[in-house]
């Protein structure tokens, strides 16, 4: 067997990034249920809407948006053409990346799941950018 050439192998950037989201979305939902167990969640909830000047409902619809966006980018990432793919991961990383931190709550859990979230984010970002039309 030729390890050399097993060794060169690359690693296929639509898997990455697709795995990526995954990890991506799974600490948004682990953020999300931890903050269930946040004595006054729903109040803060109330005050978060009334600061942006939006419903519970818009605020939850935002949110739900958001998700799905993160959602679709696992199958997107691996079934795009090349083109729309690399600017379609790079555009949703940055928009999700603000979601993020714009939403920011100051709870010890959220602000570890978030840094979590943005080095993968980045990580996104940086294997768009750097994903050459060859590899596709």
């Amino acid at each position: 067997m030729n390890t050399s050439a097993a060794s060169a192998k690359k690693v296929d950037t639509k898997v990455v990034l697709s795995t990526l989201w995954i990890v991506v979305m799974i600490n948004m939902l682990k953020a999300d249920i931890l903050s269930l167990f946040i004595p006054d969640a729903v109040g803060e909830v109330e005050r978060t809407a009334a600061s942006v000047g939006a419903t519970i409902p818009q605020l939850m619809l935002a949110g739900a948006v958001m998700g799905q966006l993160g959602i679709a980018m696992i199958v997107l990432s691996r079934v795009l053409k090349f083109d729309i793919n690399r600017w379609t991961n790079i555009v949703v990383a940055i928009v999700t990346l603000a979601y993020i931190w714009g939403g920011m709550a100051s709870y010890p859990h959220y602000i570890f799941i978030a840094i979590v979230e943005s080095l993968c984010l980045l990580l996104i970002v940086w294997f768009a950018w750097a994903w050459r039309h060859e590899e596709a």
